[in-house]
């Protein structure tokens, strides 16, 4: 089977890895360099702790699992691939019973949480006067370029080819099924599967094959500090984080994510707002980052900003990626709208795109077990474009 893999981001990589792996050929095509999109521009979380019970978080679940699997041949220390764990914590008692309510519902369905009394045993120089928090230990973090590149040249490794500044447009062949890509220059890629892993750009994509998706870009600020000596051991979150995530709304919304790099920086993050794909610096959105971090970790006044980075996660109005076949299209496969998961959930996705792509499972992902992720319960529903 030939298959065409739209996207050298990090699920574009795992979907090429995954494919390569089960013996299918591969070819990767990016108009940009590997990883310059929505992968750049993430803090590399890999994440149960803020996924309620349901579809993203059955994919999460498989995801860490092919996390550590794909750490263990690409090299744990190349990748950073760190088992550091999550620290989920409460502002008041009303939040903390808030917050050991889904953490309940997400222990009822597998994932590890380890209520917290004293969150100081786990951070000590976190704010005094916390009520608690929740511990996930099976939160991680990977440095995201770094993951994508070492898939990507395992998957070249295992036949894949690589071409990045490429843009594409669709050819199609009998009964509309999808028979390849033409890109800029004019040269013809035969295919029997084009998968749709352009990130932010898979509305763009899945219009030029064909199979038009809603993919909205959701524009986030990232603050890194100077090195530091090791200071905060887990990523560390307050637990409104998890509602901002879910929420639908256009403006500006904010919560404090803090952790630390290898490198000795500190991660600062996380926004939210929809504005199309304005890249303007906004001021008043990194005072507000840095405010809250500095009332999370006190001693982070101290601390010296060296630059704030923008950019745009891949947002599908139902908050779940796109992950499958288009009904519309035969022969596109979507693997996009992950927002701010992509990074986390890249190996379950990889692995499930192969999985359809082959008919049958595959490294754990069945298609039977997914389904609502699936583009067509769009079409069911009207919320995507036909």
């Amino acid at each position: 089977m030939k298959v065409v893999v739209v996207g050298a981001g990090i699920v574009g990589a795992a979907c090429a890895f995954h494919a390569a792996a089960a013996g299918l050929d591969v070819t990767v095509l990016d108009r940009g360099p590997v990883g310059a999109g929505t992968t750049s521009r993430g803090e590399g979380n890999i994440l149960l702790s803020d996924k309620e019970p349901g579809p993203e978080l059955e994919l999460a679940r498989l995801s860490r699992d092919l996390w550590d699997e794909a750490g263990e041949e690409l090299g744990p220390d190349t990748v950073e691939l760190e088992a550091k764990g999550g620290l989920v914590v409460a502002s008041t008692p009303d939040a903390l019973t808030a917050l050991h309510a889904f953490a309940a519902s997400q222990a009822a369905v597998g994932v590890c949480t380890e209520p917290v009394e004293r969150v100081r045993d786990l951070e000590p120089h976190i704010a005094p006067g916390l009520p608690g928090g929740v511990h996930y230990p099976q939160d991680a973090q990977v440095q995201p370029v770094l993951a994508a590149a070492g898939l990507l040249r395992a998957a070249v490794r295992r036949g894949a080819r690589v071409h990045t500044g490429e843009a594409i447009a669709a050819i199609t062949g009998a009964g509309g099924r999808i028979a390849g890509v033409r890109t800029a220059d004019g040269t013809v890629l035969a295919a029997d599967a084009v998968v749709n892993a352009a990130g932010t750009w898979g509305g763009e994509v899945g219009r030029r094959l064909g199979a038009p998706v809603e993919i909205l870009p959701r524009r986030g600020f990232v603050l890194v500090t100077e090195p530091l000596p090791p200071t905060i051991r887990h990523k560390v979150y307050s637990a409104d984080y998890v509602a901002n995530v879910a929420s639908c709304d256009a403006g500006l919304e904010t919560s404090c994510v803090v952790e630390g790099t290898r490198a000795g920086t500190i991660l600062i993050g996380a926004s939210r707002e929809r504005v199309g794909f304005d890249t303007a610096m906004n001021p008043a959105v990194v005072a507000a980052l840095a405010a809250q971090a500095c009332r999370l970790f006190p001693f982070l006044r101290a601390a010296h900003l060296i630059r704030a980075y923008r950019g745009f996660r891949p947002y599908c109005p139902d908050h779940l990626p796109v992950i499958g076949p288009d009904p519309r299209v035969p022969g596109v496969v979507h693997a996009c709208g992950h927002e701010g998961a992509g990074i986390g959930l890249a190996p379950g996705t990889g692995a499930l795109v192969t999985a359809h792509l082959l008919g049958r499972p595959w490294r754990g992902a069945d298609p039977a077990a997914h389904t609502g992720l699936l583009p067509d319960r769009f079409l069911t529903t009207g919320g995507m474009p036909k």
